[in-house]
């Protein structure tokens, strides 16, 4: 059984506007997924709804095989942590340390527990030798490792992450990975929007494609980025290395070790 389950959910914002249409999907402990598509595709919305900052208008969400209607925002979050794609929409704390032990305290843990969970979440975010600083005291792409390791220290069982590797360098993206890799071995569900095709290359085994609203497809990066006729509907590039391969006429590829070894033949 599916950790995380959505049946035919539906949004509409309170205008009529419908951003989300029948989107059904699961996922299990363990599991790192992407969700991509262009802006106003539904991938923004359909996390809010699964972390319950959103309701569906039509449908039914699943954790554990129990619906999150009747739980609070503050109930599902304990279970489904979002970090938001601009982390100065999080920060309110006037340290780092603050900013990371307010979820566990929130918690009520005991005071040794909430300093194990502050201190395992900056080391697997390398912000151990910052604890001390104020969240404004790091550069913009630094405070959202500030708010991720304050999601990790809620512990809970699925953390989304809305754009992670936007405005980060490559240092930081290869962290971003690593955080994702120690997550998911501790059997925790990540789910990534984005917009950087490479990094869903590197670090996920499967993604959702989101255009128009609805789920178009799931599948390997492999099954999702040789799909032309997916791509061009949802206004979606292949990753470079793809770009590079199709140019050769050289089809299936997914990384430069593949390429060369086509190229060798």
């Amino acid at each position: 059984m599916s950790f995380l389950t959505l049946r035919k959910v539906s949004y509409s914002y309170p205008n009529g506007f419908e951003a989300v249409q029948d989107v059904s999907l699961d996922v299990q402990l363990g599991e790192a997924v992407a969700i991509i598509g262009q802006n106003g595709a539904g991938k923004t919305t359909t996390v809010k709804l699964m972390n319950g900052l959103l309701r569906p208008t039509k449908g039914e969400i699943l954790v554990e095989g129990k619906s999150i209607q009747s739980l609070t925002t503050a109930q599902i979050s304990k279970r489904v942590g979002y970090v938001f794609q601009n982390p100065d929409d999080q920060i309110f704390q006037d340290s780092i340390e603050k900013e990371i032990s307010f979820g566990p305290k929130n918690q009520k843990l005991e005071d040794s527990v909430v300093k194990e969970r502050v201190s395992s979440a900056a080391t697997l975010c390398n912000l151990k030798e910052v604890l001390s600083e104020h969240p404004y005291n790091l550069p913009y792409s630094k405070r959202k490792f500030i708010t991720i390791a304050a999601i990790i220290a809620m512990d809970p069982e699925v953390i989304i992450l809305d754009e992670p590797t936007a405005g980060q360098d490559r240092e930081s993206t290869v962290l971003l990975g690593k955080i994702i890799k120690s997550l998911t071995q501790k059997n925790k569900i990540v789910i990534t929007i984005t917009h950087d095709m490479e990094f869903v290359v590197n670090e996920f085994s499967r993604v959702f494609v989101f255009a128009d609203k609805q789920l178009r497809k799931e599948g390997t990066p492999r099954e999702i980025f040789w799909d032309e006729k997916l791509l061009s509907f949802s206004a979606l590039k292949q990753p470079y290395i793809c770009q590079l391969a199709n140019a050769l006429g050289i089809q299936n590829i997914l990384t430069m070790e593949e390429l060369g070894r086509k190229l060798l033949e």
